[in-house]
């Protein structure tokens, strides 16, 4: 009998979930860990590649941790854990780090917008330190933000994971953690399976305030919803949303701000309602009073039950901290024979034979 596919998947420990990730994300893996051997990740270290306060990310972490518990992550179905408490990460993105050109990471997306973001003009570019160790957040650019796609590679290659369920905004990463597989196993002998990308259906979710923009907490708090966010801020949101004046737009196509009402809705699970508010608006009967109470209704159902299931998560789970320190210890037993490999195949000293990490073994699960 084949062995269900391994899939693996990470998230940011930012201190609130939205829809956006809900929707986007972390709804397909808990359907996934019915399907696959599914492993998904806090990734705190990568949190670090901006400024952050230490005390916020370790509670973000936490609430993280609690909020994918709350939607239906199972320990017992899927491995689930904080990407710091299994350091194998890091000594992999070392590693990977030696095979990866600086043509490879200097060509990544995201770190020429983020670099952007932060040096405010249109050359990006860093600023270094000053020579007393300050750093102004400003201007200064981590090479952290370089090096993110190596240690992402790193968190997919430490499980030998088969396929990971992305975005396609997100494939470019992907790609990298492909090619370095290949130069990996090119190199030394075969260790790491290509990763594919495992494409699902996900809603674009935009800002209610600026439809024109993704939703997105950096923009401020009128840019998103949360997952667990009281019902009285939903509506508020919902009730203030952007949608468009005057007659529908020519084509097939809404309004972006009438179009992600309608997302919302369908993603909700209300896709008939969806469909026929949608046949309303292009005929020029649809009111958006009606749209936006419809769309409100849907998430204040959605947000009500998330609040009740981390509620019932905190009940039940009397140590947080125990539990995620078992599933680090569930997934340093896998990343750990990952890594005896690399090192036995990359020629590096072996470490002390004291059960940790497991010895090389040549036949790989």
């Amino acid at each position: 009998m084949a062995l269900p596919k391994r899939v693996f998947s990470g998230i940011q420990p930012t201190s609130v979930m939205t829809i956006g990730n809900y929707f986007g994300a972390v709804k397909n893996w808990v359907r996934l860990q019915d399907e696959c051997d599914a492993v998904y990740c806090v990734v705190d270290l990568h949190a670090m590649t901006v400024s952050y306060d230490p005390r916020e990310l370790r509670r973000s972490t936490k609430e993280m941790f609690v909020s994918l518990l709350a939607c239906g992550i199972d320990p017992e179905r899927a491995t689930v854990f904080v990407q710091s408490t299994v350091p194998e990460h890091a000594e992999l993105s070392w590693v990977l780090a030696t095979m990866a050109s600086l043509g490879d990471l200097g060509r990544m997306i995201q770190f020429k917008e983020k670099s952007r973001l932060l040096k405010g003009n249109p050359g990006g570019g860093s600023e270094d330190a000053g020579d007393d160790g300050t750093i102004d957040d400003r201007t200064f650019v981590s090479s952290g933000l370089l090096f993110y796609p190596v240690l992402q590679s790193a968190d997919i290659l430490a499980y030998r994971a088969d396929c990971v369920p992305v975005g396609r905004d997100q494939s470019q990463h992907l790609e990298m953690s492909r090619g370095l597989a290949r130069r990996f196993n090119a190199r030394f002998g075969r260790v790491f399976p290509e990763p594919e990308t495992l494409h699902t259906p996900v809603p674009k979710l935009l800002s209610p305030s600026d439809p024109t923009k993704k939703m997105s907490k950096s923009l401020g708090p009128k840019h998103f919803i949360g997952l667990f966010e009281e019902e009285d801020s939903v509506r508020r949101k919902v009730r203030s949303a952007v949608t468009d004046s005057g007659a529908p737009p020519a084509g097939d196509e809404a309004s972006p701000g009438v179009e992600n009402l309608l997302t919302i809705l369908a993603a909700c699970g209300f896709d008939e309602d969806a469909d026929q508010m949608r046949r309303d608006y292009f005929a020029g009967t649809l009111r958006y009073v009606d749209l936006k109470g419809r769309t409100a209704d849907a998430l204040v159902a959605l947000t009500t039950e998330m609040r009740d299931r981390r509620a019932d998560v905190l009940r039940r789970e009397k140590d947080l901290d125990g539990l995620i320190h078992a599933m680090a210890g569930r997934a340093r037993a896998m990343a750990g024979k990952t890594l005896a490999l690399v090192r036995d195949k990359t020629g590096m000293y072996p470490p002390g034979r004291r059960g940790w990490p497991p010895n090389p073994n040549p036949e790989l699960p």
